[in-house]
């Protein structure tokens, strides 16, 4: 499964905070998300304005596209085992609205200097082969110089319109 030689690297020396304590406060988030335009597209089930973690657009009777993106910085120090955990992590919000994932995009940031670039093909090793796991296809991505090691995946899924779970009001 993983066939590229190990490397020895801190990863988390690389983030100023680990995973998802990176988020902005969510209170602050909502003053801002507040003053931008609503939808006013019938077929947008879920947006913005629930904090749910996923979209749902309906594009049959049946049928609605999930939209989901997850993105964070190192909460591991294997590169490897990070692009495993941040592909779950994004691939987790389509199966919790009740979806089947189908399609995903890289999204990472890297150092110009002071990682090996291999440091960066683990760490996108680690996420495709997360997606193969779930038989998931990996599309493209973005990639983006920073200082700070991020790495994440936008995922797109399916569900049936009718019969999405959202955050609030789930049931046993």
């Amino acid at each position: 499964m993983n066939n590229v030689s190990p490397i020895k690297v801190r990863l988390t020396q690389w983030a100023n905070c680990a995973g998802c304590g990176a988020k902005m406060d969510p209170g602050r988030l909502a003053d801002i998300l507040r003053h931008l335009p609503r939808s006013t597209d019938t077929d947008l089930l879920v947006g913005p304005e629930t904090s749910d973690d996923v979209g749902v657009y309906r594009i049959a009777d049946n049928l609605a596209l999930l939209n989901t993106v997850n993105f964070f910085s190192p909460i591991v120090d294997d590169p490897y085992v990070y692009g495993q955990i941040a592909a779950a992590n994004a691939l987790s919000d389509i199966y919790a609205m009740g979806g089947r994932p189908i399609t995903a995009l890289n999204l990472a940031a890297f150092p110009q200097t002071g990682l090996e670039l291999r440091v960066l093909h683990k760490i996108l090793r680690g996420g495709a082969d997360k997606l193969k796991e779930a038989d998931v296809a990996l599309v493209g991505g973005h990639t983006v110089a920073d200082q700070e090691v991020k790495y994440g995946m936008a995922i797109t899924g399916l569900v049936d319109s009718a019969r999405f779970i959202r955050n609030g009001g789930a049931q046993p």
